[in-house]
């Protein structure tokens, strides 16, 4: 088999993960909150693991129209998932984060995705999974260099 053919079996490979990423981001979202839209599930996931933000670096990180950062934050607000506090260096501005609740939901949908994960590769043997991982990893990397 050529490298074309080789890389034309990456991107299908590939395609096939990308959709289903986003449908386990929208299972994931629904499982946090029934009304969380599956962008704002990303935006608070990086809420929780990284700590208050400012909405305009949110807007930056995802590069989404601040506008639109503002109605998902208000969404969030309203749903009882996002923290809004005056920002400590500068008054005027505001920090984002996920709340208590937020955080503890979330870590539950991930506990069980995780244990989701485990039982259908169970049979990869922790070489295969540190392959696949290290690979994976590799991929991601050689597509950042020319992002």
């Amino acid at each position: 088999m050529s490298r074309a053919d080789e890389l034309g079996h990456l991107e299908q490979e590939v395609g096939v993960l990308i959709r289903r990423v986003k449908r386990v981001i929208g299972e994931r979202a629904r499982a946090v909150h029934p009304d969380l839209q599956p962008a704002s599930y990303l935006m608070l996931t990086y809420l929780a693991t990284e700590g208050p933000q400012r909405s305009s670096v949110m807007s930056e990180l995802f590069n989404v129209d601040k506008g639109a950062i503002s109605r998902q934050v208000q969404h969030l607000c309203d749903l009882g998932l996002l923290d809004r506090e005056p920002d400590p260096v500068d008054g005027r501005a505001v920090l984002i984060s996920a709340s208590k609740d937020a955080v503890h939901r979330m870590e539950s949908v991930a506990s069980d995705r995780r244990r989701w994960l485990a039982e259908q590769l169970s049979e990869w043997s922790e070489a295969d999974l540190r392959e696949f991982v290290a690979g994976l990893a590799r991929y991601n990397e050689a597509l950042d260099k020319n992002a």
